[in-house]
């Protein structure tokens, strides 16, 4: 398009194809291609043109047209439905010609009278989404549609588009309006769709959609159930924290870590919806029914087991379970040399996944084996330091990177002991548990580094190299850090939740809201920074009551989280209650008295001046100190 005019517009966007039009053509070409050219002239052309459209552009089987009103664009679509569908109704079923369509209001490049642009890609995507005979919309459109037109509508939720960087909220409509006088209901959250064949890896922003094959039959139901969020649908399970039946106390940690790394390689393959390590072990030494985990947890699959480590052999039971019936879909036990802990991991998720009907692709195949021929002592250590890493406190997170370091020193080519050293550096960065944050920072990216040098594929690495990056205010880099972090693993709640951080601080907080919210799907008993990303993004939307709301939750569960205090003094006095914004400013300086707004200017990772502008004026406001 180079040195050609080009120009922009907001447009309503439709795109249309006709369904198992490739079969129609192989079976008739020259009557196929006549009874388009009918169907063109007696009902799609007249239904443009009465709705004030024009057609862009024909590809074989599709139209592309715009309209200056969304609203037109929906009548149009509703009224060629329905025509056609008048049009099929003496035909054979294999001779029909049916249509999806899909609706997008849109910014859209123009030039020489063709349109381009994400606009013009999302009503694609949604086009394809549609079912035979049936129409979507995005949120943009129906927004303006739903308050003029009475729809029957389904909420299908945010999902992710193919080559859509954000996700999309999507509606589904009848092309049969309710009759006059009828209530319009309000849009349906989407059913489980548990008798389709397609469902959608929930992978957050980044990653592609993926189409699952038939799930495996169980007894009495031909298809397996699956999880629906907004409208995605994939298997979800939750892997119970396994049992220590070593008779020893001390091997606790050793089978807390074995938990651990089954969540993390089953949440690696893109056709499952794993939940997260915080979430599953708040039921560790508690007697629960399967079917009350799923019920709390939104699951359909219970993975549960124990552990018996003597010496240096180990035997694993394990089994997956249906959470609606109870029916054992399969169990094994496995004896091995401590040496073989990462095979035995690996064949485990491979039994999980078979047992699902879940394929993974060639990479997934590639990438699942963790049998990194690591020493089993530095692995020992490792699951020693995570013990102690999960305690959140400055004491705990020290001796948790001596754990790592000793790890990493025993193997020096362990990726994963040095991506947790750099981890515990970020976390006295972002705790404020360091005296001198440039030479942690530097810590930090030495080893995170060292990590990705010796294996990029390990997505904890790319998760700490995003943290000091973000600490750094490299605010681009920390974000496509998270991507990658979430495309290596994607069920990794901590990534999702990173990504919504990192989006906040990057002036970005619709994808931050729509990240976090994913990671608390992934993790739905989130710790408590969880709840506070979610709280800035809508500190950042302007949604101050919720986003206090927010923070006065976190402020109960951690007290001493010191940046809760102070997002929660900026929405007070932004909401003007300025009474509650001194007294939040007032505990902030309780918990650190040394706080100015000097400092904060400095250490807020705020990319966008306004931003921090914004945050510091509210804060001089309530009175901190400059």
């Amino acid at each position: 398009m180079t040195g050609q005019e080009v120009t922009r517009k907001l447009t309503a966007i439709l795109a249309a194809d006709v369904v198992g039009y490739s079969r129609l053509m192989g079976e008739d070409e020259a009557g196929t291609l006549a009874e388009l050219r009918a169907v063109q002239q007696e009902i799609v052309d007249p239904a443009i043109a009465e709705h004030g459209g024009r057609i862009v552009k024909l590809t074989g089987d599709g139209i592309l047209a715009e309209f200056p009103s969304v609203v037109e664009a929906t009548r149009c679509a509703m009224a060629w439905q329905r025509r056609m569908a008048a049009r099929n109704e003496p035909l054979p079923e294999d001779r029909r010609f049916v249509f999806r369509i899909g609706i997008n209001l849109g910014d859209v490049l123009v030039q020489e009278g063709d349109i381009f642009g994400d606009g013009v890609n999302v009503a694609a995507r949604l086009e394809a989404m549609a079912e035979p005979g049936g129409i979507c919309l995005s949120s943009g459109a129906y927004e303006q549609v739903g308050r003029k037109l009475r729809l029957q509508a389904e909420d299908l939720g945010e999902l992710q588009l193919k080559n859509i960087s954000e996700p999309v909220r999507v509606y589904r409509i009848d092309a049969n309006p309710p009759p006059e006088g009828a209530v319009t209901p309000a849009p349906k959250k989407m059913a489980v769709a548990a008798r389709s064949w397609k469902g959608f890896a929930i992978l957050g922003l980044s990653i592609l959609v993926a189409v699952l094959g038939v799930l495996l039959a169980l007894p009495g139901d031909e298809t397996p159930p699956s999880f629906s969020a907004d409208g995605i649908t994939v298997p979800a399970i939750a892997v119970l924290p396994f049992d220590n039946l070593s008779g020893d106390p001390e091997q606790e940690y050793f089978v807390d870590g074995m938990s651990e790394d089954l969540i993390t390689d089953l949440s690696r393959v893109s056709g499952l919806f794993v939940i997260a390590r915080n979430s599953t072990f708040t039921y560790k030494g508690r007697a629960v029914k399967v079917q009350q985990v799923a019920e709390e947890l939104g699951v359909d699959y219970v993975v549960e087991g124990s552990v018996r480590r003597i010496g240096e052999r180990v035997r694993i039971n394990a089994q997956l379970v249906d959470a609606r019936t109870g029916h054992h879909m399969w169990a094994e036990r496995f004896d091995r040399e401590i040496t073989d802990v990462f095979q035995l991991q690996d064949e485990v998720v491979r039994k999980i996944v078979s047992s699902l009907a879940v394929e993974l692709t060639g990479k997934e195949q590639e990438e699942l084996s963790t049998a990194d021929d690591v020493d089993p002592e530095a692995y020992d250590l490792l699951l020693r330091g995570l013990e102690r890493f999960r305690r959140f406190t400055r004491e705990t997170n020290a001796e948790a990177r001596d754990f790592f370091a000793q790890a990493a020193g025993i193997d020096p080519t362990y990726a994963r002991a040095h991506a947790d050293v750099a981890l515990s550096y970020a976390m006295d960065l972002a705790f404020d548990w360091s005296a001198d944050h440039d030479d942690t920072a530097s810590k930090a990216m030495k080893h995170a580094k060292a990590a990705l040098a010796l294996n990029d594929k390990v997505h904890q690495v790319h998760f700490a190299v995003g943290n000091v990056l973000l600490y750094r205010k490299k605010h681009g880099e920390a974000v496509e850090a998270a991507k990658r972090a979430i495309e290596l693993d994607p069920s990794y709640a901590d990534a999702h939740a990173f990504l919504g951080l990192a989006s906040n601080y990057a002036g970005d907080p619709e994808t931050g809201l729509a990240s976090i919210r994913l990671a608390l799907k992934l993790n739905p008993r989130a710790p408590f920074f969880y709840i506070f990303i979610e709280g800035q993004s809508l500190y950042q939307l302007g949604e101050l009551d919720e986003a206090i709301a927010r923070f006065e939750r976190v402020k109960g569960s951690n007290p001493a989280f010191l940046v809760a205090h102070q997002f929660l003094a900026a929405a007070h006095q932004l909401s003007g209650d300025g009474d509650s914004a001194e007294w939040a400013v007032q505990e902030a300086l309780a918990i650190q008295p040394r706080l100015t707004l000097a400092a904060l200017g400095e250490s807020t990772a705020y990319k966008q001046a306004d931003d921090l502008d914004r945050f510091i004026d509210a804060l001089r406001g309530a009175g901190m100190p400059e």
